[in-house]
């Protein structure tokens, strides 16, 4: 289908529903991940294997990473045999969240070796990679966006968000904050009206047809917290650094995060009691911990 021979490095929860979209969509797609049996998977669809991030960056024009952390990203991108070492790419997208500071730095060493730089962050879940209905931000080089939004719009809609490096990453962070701050403040109603004695279920019926419905609401609690499953796939541990960077961006910007900081620590409490590889909606636990009541269906 495509001109371009793309390569994807990471391909975990995220990164591995995106690559077989690429490939169901009949684009030619080079793959590494440290995981043997990710790694399989991807060849089972039709995936190309590379032996490490330079080898992708050796077969592909265009290389897409999709990894947890600002530090892996740089290090899987600019560090030693990383992306950036490959004699055939020409641009890196970034998948992941790293935030703005990170994605300046990274831009401005790919820069350095004639390669380009695309954030793209993206948001909407294990479902909305598997399905394609991602939101997927946008922001760099609007030639590069051009080539590339092809391909991008395998994974959802594209917000292209300007030429400016690290903005896409703004609008993830914002995104970010405000859906852990309704995980916060939603448990925090719910465990209230379940321990006066409303079932959780009514309690939730109202809020959803009234002011205070959100995404907690309307999605989290109904498919993850009220059935006690807390599976809605996204890593507390992911949130908290998630929200940690939102914060820290926003202070050196000079912009002051009073509820942001709220939500921080509650991130750093359920972190803590839970463990990091937990769902982020065991927020809920937390509160539920602390008001001695559970909210389930």
């Amino acid at each position: 289908m495509s001109s371009l021979n793309l390569g994807f490095v990471g391909l975990g929860r995220m990164g591995g529903p995106m690559t077989k979209r690429l490939l169901d969509a009949g684009h030619d797609v080079t793959v590494f991940d440290t995981s043997s049996a990710a790694l399989d998977a991807a060849a089972s669809h039709g995936a190309k294997i590379a032996s490490s991030p330079s080898d992708v960056g050796d077969r592909a024009d265009i290389v897409l990473v999709s990894l947890p952390t600002p530090d892996i990203v740089y290090k899987v991108v600019a560090g030693n045999d990383g992306v950036a070492d490959g004699k055939q790419v020409r641009a890196v997208v970034d998948l992941s969240t790293t935030g703005p500071s990170m994605a300046a730095r990274i831009g401005g060493e790919l820069a350095r070796r004639n390669l380009r730089w695309m954030d793209a962050p993206i948001s909407g879940g294990i479902a909305g990679a598997t399905n394609g209905t991602l939101a997927v931000m946008v922001s760099g080089d609007e030639l590069t966006f051009t080539e590339i939004e092809a391909v991008l719009t395998v994974f959802g809609r594209l917000f292209y968000v300007g030429e400016k490096s690290g903005l896409a990453q703004v609008a993830k962070l914002a995104n970010n904050l405000l859906a852990a701050a309704a995980m916060v403040v939603s448990s925090e109603a719910m465990v209230m009206g379940t321990k006066a004695g409303i079932r959780p279920d009514v309690l939730l019926d109202i809020i959803n047809a009234g002011s205070g419905r959100n995404s907690a609401t309307q999605d989290k609690f109904p498919r993850s917290v009220l059935p006690g499953t807390f599976d809605f796939g996204f890593a507390t541990g992911l949130s908290y650094k998630d929200v940690r960077l939102c914060i820290d961006e926003a202070e050196a910007m000079g912009v002051p995060m009073v509820a942001g900081a709220v939500i921080r620590q509650m991130l750093a409490v359920t972190n803590a009691r839970f463990g990091p590889d937990s769902d982020f909606t065991s927020i809920c636990r937390v509160v539920e911990d602390w008001a001695g009541v559970e909210v389930r269906a």
